[in-house]
């Protein structure tokens, strides 16, 4: 409209015209008063600040370990001695009914035995395989959820679920959503770090963790191995502390002057990223300095163990000490006031060869996450820690049967039922939570669904699932979400 058209208006015309607009921004306002309006995501000037839980916290901080590939649960954790009875049998339709496989022949596929021995162990008497002793001399410290399931069978889409509660690319992960929804403990290192040891990585890579369409300021932070664990930390030759602070001083300046005029948060989130990175200089360096760790922490952990061989392995080999490495970095981590730490290791993905590869890969992280939950708990920490060993799914009871194997020695992806286990951090320890059919197929008691385990993970963190949201155009999204979720009270202390 023209001022011309404005001033030659009727006071009718006006009212009939600009009434929509006015009522539009009234009607919003009262909305927004009555709480039924959601406000659009704001970023504080430090995106990193602590912020308050929506009630009392059990968890401060978590150690996640994600085992890429999907380890046999049957051959760890869910023992079932109908698998060697019915060996080279089929299983009936009304067990597999319509289920999808990512190569198995399921016409012709039979059931698998099973060379694992089960004992009880702790006072607890939990069900643990021979393949995992340290770890069994935590099981009064643990939770085992036998009745996990999600609706992927492949890797990415499974990784992904289990990561970022979706199965689509761009999403916040778990440890981004914590970082949201509480801030950085440490002023000196990120409050998410991930550590992956090398093998045949992950088809997901660092959307795994990354902060999708939060802030960049939520994502993980990747650390390498060796002594200078983040890329271009180091200041170039001939530029000195005072010369780099001043230089991070007036970028920081020309950011904030943009922020103010643009609002954009990915602006705060680098002047904050500028600041952090300056104080990891001295910080990260001293975090993955060893020297200091006693010879029986060292040992207990099996940081100079020598890996034992084998042919070949599909998560690499030459892992045994950089994954005890990484469950030591992360203990110093938490205790330094990172929030959340992502341990990776690929791959568990047991097509065939399954006896010998899971039995090393066992080895490699067995002794170091004892260690981890040992020590944690020595030193007053597991109480407010919580620790998880995950993956995106199991393994068939089946054994792979895939075109062009001559012999069958593994086993396929399987959704519908797995295993995970959670310890420390408000965790009820000593139990087994769920219960699977007679050959791990279906849950059979105390389903736990992807979103269900992640709005427990948040409870514990004393987030509430569903007031957790992030608007992003137009839609408020959840870690969890629209779908019902629940949280597992069982697995609560």
């Amino acid at each position: 409209m023209s001022p011309q058209e404005l001033i030659t208006q009727t006071r009718r015309d006006f009212l009939a015209t600009s009434s929509c607009g006015l009522g539009t921004l009234a009607l919003a306002s009262l909305l927004k008063q009555d709480g039924l309006l959601a406000a659009e995501a704001s970023v504080p000037a430090n995106p990193l600040a602590t912020r308050m839980s929506h009630f009392a916290p059990k968890a401060e901080r978590c150690i996640f370990i994600f085992l890429e590939g999907g380890p046999s649960q049957m051959d760890l954790f869910d023992p079932k001695p109908l698998l060697n009875k019915y060996d080279g049998q089929p299983l009936p339709d009304s067990i597999v009914g319509n289920a999808k496989f990512a190569f198995l022949q399921k016409d012709t596929a039979t059931v698998m035995g099973t060379s694992r021995v089960f004992k009880k162990h702790g006072q607890c008497g939990m069900d643990i395989s021979d393949l995992l002793p340290h770890i069994a001399t935590c099981a009064d410290d643990i939770a085992l959820v036998r009745s996990m399931h999600t609706n992927q069978f492949n890797h990415l889409p499974g990784q992904l679920m289990l990561n970022c509660g979706e199965s689509r690319l761009g999403r916040p992960s778990v440890g981004s959503w914590v970082t949201y929804g509480l801030g950085n403990l440490s002023q000196d290192l990120p409050s998410y770090v991930v550590m992956v040891s090398k093998g045949r990585g992950l088809p997901g890579g660092s959307s795994t963790w990354s902060s999708g369409f939060l802030p960049s300021s939520y994502s993980g932070v990747m650390f390498r191995n060796g002594a200078s664990p983040v890329l271009n930390l180091d200041n170039p030759d001939g530029i000195t502390p005072q010369m780099q602070s001043a230089s991070i001083r007036a970028l920081n300046d020309l950011n904030r002057l943009q922020h103010k005029h643009i609002g954009d948060p990915e602006i705060a989130a680098r002047i904050s990223s500028y600041e952090l990175a300056f104080r990891m200089q001295s910080a990260a360096p001293e975090l993955v300095d060893l020297k200091g760790e006693s010879q029986a922490t060292l040992d207990a952990y099996g940081v100079n163990r020598i890996e034992p061989p084998i042919k070949s392995n599909l998560g690499g080999i030459g892992n045994f000490q950089t994954f005890s490495r990484h469950c030591l970095i992360a203990r110093r981590m938490v205790e330094r006031g990172v929030r959340f730490v992502n341990i990776i290791h690929a791959s568990w993905d047991h097509h065939s060869s399954l006896d010998p590869q899971l039995a090393h890969n066992c080895q490699m992280v067995d002794q170091p996450i004892a260690a981890l939950l040992k020590d944690l708990k020595q030193r007053g920490l597991l109480d407010t820690t919580l620790v998880v060993w995950g993956s995106e799914f199991g393994r068939t009871a089946l054994g792979e049967n895939r075109k062009g194997f001559k012999k069958v020695t593994g086993r396929d992806h399987h959704p519908y039922a797995f295993s995970l286990w959670m310890a420390g951090g408000g965790i009820k320890g000593g139990q087994v939570y769920g219960e699977t059919d007679d050959f791990a197929w279906h849950v059979a008691r105390d389903p736990v669904s992807i979103h269900d385990f992640h709005a427990t993970i948040l409870n514990l963190f004393g987030l509430d699932h569903n007031k957790l949201s992030y608007r992003f155009q137009g839609l408020d999204f959840r870690l969890t979400g629209v779908n019902p979720a629940k949280v597992v009270k069982g697995l609560i202390a």
